[in-house]
């Protein structure tokens, strides 16, 4: 049974959970980073309809798209080490921010490599034929015409799910990552103020899913703004 609710106790509790704040902000970074080179090469063979590569690449978006991100976690942090030991490789001893990190990239990189995808499909494909008319590659095409025109496409959903993935970093304590809400429930555990503890976390997530948000907008125009002077030009 919790103690009775005190209001003022949120402020203490605030810095304490703030201080574990850029070990939330480090995973969602080297995920989102990792993620976006997954969703690259993951996406790539769809859009161009590579044999095999394109199949293995639907199959790993769909598992990781259709299943809780909770089951992925256990499943690298369980699964992976049982895995390399058939090869006589021995991981249970790695810090468990190492399994953190590779299944918040490899969840992240499904959903990547979708809007990724979409957003290469988006431009149109007379654009790709007439640069290849004028003598570019098929690399050189794709790098110059159809990706930077796909980026400004795909911008707003890479923020919207960047937001998304920032909630999800709250999953880590669960195998043991001192996270914020993982320094939350030492907190709990100390002092039986759990509302109290949630409320300061809820303030905190809350804070920086409106900044992240608001500096996506900004990027945003910034990147449409762009655009229209290339169109004009």
């Amino acid at each position: 049974m919790g103690r009775q609710f005190d209001i003022t106790l949120i402020l203490d509790f605030l810095p304490k959970l703030l201080s574990y704040l850029p070990i939330t902000l480090f995973i969602l970074t080297a995920a989102v980073f990792l993620g976006l080179i997954i969703g690259f090469l993951v996406a790539l063979p769809r859009v161009y309809n590579i044999p095999v590569i394109g199949k293995i690449a639907i199959v790993y978006v769909s598992f990781m798209r259709g299943t809780p991100i909770l089951i992925q976690l256990f499943l690298i942090y369980y699964g992976l080490p049982a895995i390399l030991q058939l090869i006589h490789i021995d991981i249970t001893r790695m810090n468990p921010m190492f399994f953190v990190i590779i299944t918040y990239a490899l969840s992240s990189g499904a959903t990547f490599s979708e809007i990724i995808r979409a957003g290469i499909q988006s431009v149109e494909r007379g654009q790709e034929e007439a640069a290849y008319s004028i003598g570019m590659s098929k690399k050189q095409a794709f790098i110059r015409i159809i990706l930077p025109q796909a980026l400004v496409m795909m911008f707003p959903n890479f923020g919207n799910s960047i937001i998304s993935f920032l909630k999800d970093t709250s999953l880590a304590f669960t195998i043991g990552v001192m996270d914020m809400l993982g320094r939350g429930d030492t907190i709990i555990a100390a002092t039986a103020h759990a509302l109290e503890v949630y409320i300061s976390l809820s303030i905190i997530y809350y804070t920086i899913a409106l900044l992240l948000e608001k500096g996506f907008k900004l990027s945003e125009k910034q990147l449409q703004k762009h655009r229209k002077e290339i169109a004009v030009n």
